[in-house]
């Protein structure tokens, strides 16, 4: 099943950021510590052109610490800077305004060499659905302004937001681009909550994450599921855990889509510990490519 989700109001929100792009001086990306590839619009760096910008990965008290290290170095070999936090507990948040000035320097050297009074830095925020983008926004303006929702697609239009006297924020919807390309992109923005749930079958969703835990996290499968081995075969597996849950239908069968859910939302919660559902590509080039 291929995993597709790009409303009319991402279309609409993507026209209104271009327009908006002339004024901005520095551009804020917000990715998922867990997926920092999936999660990373493409259009992004093709609309933001020359303009500097600051990378973030956001929800790292969710991700794997080793694997959030791999990433930030993988991203910044092309220069991006790129910062780590969890801005839901406020961890990392008060990097933010130093690394947006140090990414605005050419300006602002630009403007002193002209005798030019420095003015707010004026910064793009940008992230694709539940990237923690208002809430990163709400802890930097120290208050509650941009609406929080653990659902894509909660803020519906733009707003200039002040941080202080020196920085000022355009909070934009969270944008995803019409087409991914790779269905594993489709499965993990799924599993963390980057689409809307009624357009996903959690089946196979489940099945995507039991795989990749397999491989790259047996452990804390087993341990989540009590379970001496993993089951190579997923109707064994789901066989496994709905019994060892409980999760039954009539008849004393196994229910796989009550099971299938509830492996799915134990992902959610961040029950299997600190997980990260992709690994860095191959270090890139000297022509960038990997």
């Amino acid at each position: 099943m291929s995993i597709q989700w790009y409303p009319g109001h991402m279309a609409k929100a993507k026209r209104e950021m271009i327009e908006k792009l002339k004024m901005i001086d520095v551009v804020i990306e917000i990715a998922d510590a867990r997926v920092p590839y999936s999660s990373r619009n493409p259009l992004i760096e093709e609309l933001s052109g020359q303009k500097p910008r600051l990378m973030i990965l956001n929800k790292a008290d969710l991700a794997d610490p080793e694997m959030t290290k791999k990433w930030q170095a993988w991203i910044e070999q092309d220069g991006t800077k790129t910062l780590v936090i969890d801005a839901q507990h406020g961890k990392g948040m008060k990097q933010i305004p130093e690394a947006v000035r140090e990414a605005a320097e050419v300006l602002l050297n630009r403007w002193e060499r002209k005798g030019i009074r420095p003015r707010a830095l004026r910064t793009l925020i940008v992230g694709i659905p539940n990237s923690g983008k208002s809430t990163v926004i709400n802890k930097l303006a120290g208050k509650k302004i941009a609406v929080i929702g653990d659902k894509p697609g909660v803020t519906k239009k733009q707003q200039w937001i002040k941080v202080g006297k020196e920085m000022e924020l355009l909070d934009t919807p969270g944008i995803l681009w019409p087409k991914f390309e790779e269905e594993a992109v489709g499965y993990r923005l799924a599993l963390t909550g980057g689409v809307k749930e009624d357009i996903f079958d959690f089946q196979d969703s489940a099945v995507f994450l039991i795989q990749y835990l397999s491989r790259v996290y047996p452990e804390l499968l087993k341990q989540r599921y009590d379970l001496n081995s993993i089951p190579e075969d997923m109707t064994a597996f789901f066989e496994a855990v709905g019994r060892r849950r409980g999760i039954l239908a009539k008849g004393g069968s196994i229910d796989v889509d009550k099971t299938a859910e509830m492996i799915f939302r134990d992902f959610r919660q961040g029950s299997f510990g600190r997980i990260t559902l992709e690994e860095p590509p191959h270090p890139k080039r000297d022509d960038g490519t990997t």
